[in-house]
């Protein structure tokens, strides 16, 4: 009778599931010189092999299985230390073609990182050839990949240059858009504050409560959907030619989402992983096993100090291009609306018409007279109010971003949000950020 799958035996299955596999993880273990061994291709055989590997385990319940349940962990765990190194070697292969201006700390910073990764990785391939092998699951040393089978991606020649990368037509609106989502992520995450580096107490004070794993995919999301937008109504082609200012902007989003594909796993792996296991003796006794072999206070450092630090500083630095490629491509316009009724420009109107410019980033001037205010300033429109009041103006000139003036034009028509006495009165749904 022919033997069907269901026959083949688990060891048998798990030995197949694992072949490749284990061929890695002998070629990383006999690795003399770890210099430029580690390549995308590499980590991409360990992401791909370690994969199919923990999903079998995991359909056989080796989460609830004394003896496999480490062996499931070791495959999680390079799994997820190789997809966040194949983010730093893509970052590092591409840095080059980034076009920053000073990047040598930077460079530095990443290169450490990658180490610690391959490091990791260096610990945990003989484990888990032991781990095999206490499973029953045989593994030969000449069971192994080669040098050959993992080449570097950089070669010494580059294809021609014959596709025009020419600025598509009607690009201006999604130009404005993708530089106004720019902005409002860095806004958004500057409120994490990643300014400077934070020591190990910090860390544990943040992560998971506070900086996780969620977080950091909800913001790796943003960004990669600015790139796919740029990539798909901007410009197509890649950095080395074209626009230079506008694919300098790319490359500030693109390297952030980089940085956040990084992190998200590394987050994801301590979260899981590494922090407060289980109650059940043997979570408790596999986490202290892994902790053994990858430093937590290494690689949380690694993750906040390194990733998401210069995460924030590329978004930050990032804005006054954006800013600048925003307003060379806002359509222009001008509007004359009234003065809030009895109270004129107080805190809440000139807070309400400062957000609205914030909210789409463009340029924005209040126009009283002959002077002219930063309308995204409060403290700039409260001294237009000055003005007016002092001079009893009734109506006044807003000139900048058409898609802001939009907005003013509705909260002026409802007084700014105010009644005669100042009270407070519903905005309507096209101002619902506002709320």
């Amino acid at each position: 009778m022919q033997q069907t799958q269901c026959d083949i035996p688990f060891v048998e299955k798990a030995r197949i599931f694992s072949l490749d596999y284990l061929k890695c993880c002998v070629y990383i273990s006999n690795i003399s010189d770890r210099k430029n061994v580690f390549t995308k291709r590499l980590y991409s055989k360990l992401i791909s092999t370690s994969q199919v590997l923990e999903d079998f385990l995991d359909f056989h319940g080796a989460k609830n299985s004394k003896d496999w349940y480490f062996y499931r962990e070791l495959a999680a765990s390079i799994r997820h230390l190789c997809l966040g190194a194949y983010s730093q070697k893509h970052i590092s292969n591409r840095l080059v073609f980034y076009d920053f201006s000073d990047s040598k700390e930077f460079e530095r910073e990443g290169s450490a990182t990658l180490d610690f990764l391959t490091e990791s990785l260096v610990k945990l391939a003989p484990v888990i050839l032991d781990e095999a092998q206490r499973l029953n699951i045989s593994v030969f040393e000449k069971e192994s990949f080669n040098r050959g089978d993992f080449p570097s991606i950089a070669t010494s020649k580059m294809l021609n240059y014959d596709i025009d990368d020419e600025d598509k037509d009607l690009q201006k609106e999604s130009i404005v858009k993708i530089a106004s989502d720019f902005l409002s992520i860095a806004e958004n995450f500057d409120q994490l504050g990643f300014y400077e580096p934070y020591d190990l107490k910090e860390i544990l004070a943040i992560v998971p409560d506070k900086v996780n794993e969620i977080e950091v995919r909800h913001f790796e999301m943003l960004v990669h959907n600015l790139q796919s937008s740029f990539d798909t109504y901007v410009i197509h082609g890649g950095f080395r030619f074209g626009n230079r200012k506008l694919k300098q902007l790319r490359s500030f989003f693109s390297i952030v989402f980089h940085l956040f594909q990084m992190t998200g796993r590394l987050l994801h792996f301590y979260e899981r992983h590494l922090h407060e296991a289980s109650y059940k003796n043997i979570y408790k006794r596999v986490q202290e096993q892994l902790l053994h072999l990858i430093n937590p206070k290494i690689l949380l450092d690694r993750t906040i100090n390194y990733g998401l630090y210069y995460a924030c500083h590329f978004l930050t630095t990032g804005k006054e291009l954006a800013q600048e490629i925003l307003n060379e491509n806002i359509e222009r316009s001008s509007t004359t609306v009234g003065i809030p009724v009895k109270l004129g420009f107080h805190s809440r109107p000139s807070l309400l018409v400062a957000k609205i410019v914030q909210h789409y980033g463009g340029q924005m001037e209040l126009c009283v007279g002959n002077d002219r205010f930063d309308a995204s300033s409060v403290l700039d429109i409260q001294w237009a109010g000055g003005k007016i009041q002092k001079e009893n103006i009734t109506k006044v000139i807003f000139e900048g971003d058409a898609r802001a003036l939009k907005d003013i034009e509705i909260l002026a028509g409802i007084n700014y949000g105010e009644d005669s006495t100042g009270n407070r009165v519903p905005l309507p749904k096209e101002l619902k950020y506002l709320r």
